[in-house]
């Protein structure tokens, strides 16, 4: 700490002589030191009809000509077998091509990706132009009949959304979104309300890319293009061995999109606004 002393010369008559007399130094207060400001809160939804979790489909149709690509990184829990063979559920170049175009991306993962790729977990979490939310830990089903997966019973659901939150943590994820994404986009009621005080809100989309077991990236391409409107959410896959077109894709509609004078966002961009 600094001090500033102020020295105070004055004159004293003592027996007509004349002497120096030294002022008591006068300590400075250091100003208050800067507040620092904690990070705001994702923006959520105000829960739905009967405090069920809301749910989160687009954004603003009027409010700019936004778009946000979001990415489900999908590997259930009983495929461990299948990566240890070999198979691909990461997609490192789709990664790459997004930060070599600069688009701001949300990462729907799964716990169970982000205990097979940590480091890809912990990068995408701690990289600014991403942001990762919630797939379940298992991507097992939250309803009966959901293009075949298995099913969460009611009483797991919950849980089943924390451990992913856990998985998150574990791989060194910072901060992810209260969002969350069905497996399969499947939901109902009981689901709703099983994850209404995990605090999350539910992303959906309104595009359907098509990539998912895509051969054909131009025609995922023609379809993205053509369902984009402003607010869109569009839902692509980062799982090589499911979806192995989605980076010629990418690379394909965000010039096109750019061009056409929309600008990518995060989901979190969107529900704000």
């Amino acid at each position: 700490m600094i001090t500033l002393v102020r020295r105070v010369t004055a004159a004293c008559v003592l027996s007509a002589a004349l002497t120096a007399c030294a002022a008591t130094p006068q300590p400075v207060r250091p100003a208050p030191s800067a507040t620092t400001t904690a990070p705001s809160a994702p923006p959520t939804l105000a829960p739905g009809p009967g405090g069920l979790t809301p749910v989160f489909k687009n954004g603003s149709r009027t409010h700019g000509r936004t778009v946000a690509l979001t990415f489900d990184a999908d590997m259930t829990a009983d495929q461990g077998a299948r990566a240890a063979a070999g198979e691909h559920f990461d997609n490192p170049g789709l990664i790459a091509a997004l930060r070599a175009l600069k688009v701001p991306a949300t990462v729907f993962m799964t716990g169970r990706w982000a205990e097979q790729y940590p480091e890809q977990a912990r990068s995408l979490g701690r990289d600014p132009l991403f942001e990762v939310a919630n797939h379940s830990y298992s991507h097992y089903a939250f309803t009966d009949d959901c293009y075949g997966l298995p099913t969460v019973s009611g009483d797991r659901m919950r849980a089943d959304v924390e451990r992913a939150y856990a998985a998150f943590r574990r791989a060194g994820v910072p901060d992810a979104r209260p969002y969350f994404r069905f497996p399969g986009g499947c939901y109902d009621r009981r689901a709703l309300k099983a994850l209404t005080t995990v605090g999350v809100t539910a992303v959906q989309w309104d595009v359907v890319s098509g990539d998912a077991f895509a051969t054909d990236a131009e025609a995922v391409t023609r379809q993205v293009l053509e369902g984009v409107r402003p607010g869109s959410v569009v839902v692509m896959h980062c799982t090589r061995s499911a979806a192995p077109t989605t980076e010629r894709v990418v690379r394909a509609v965000v010039p096109e999109l750019r061009e056409r004078g929309f600008r990518f966002v995060k989901v979190s961009e969107l529900i704000g606004s």
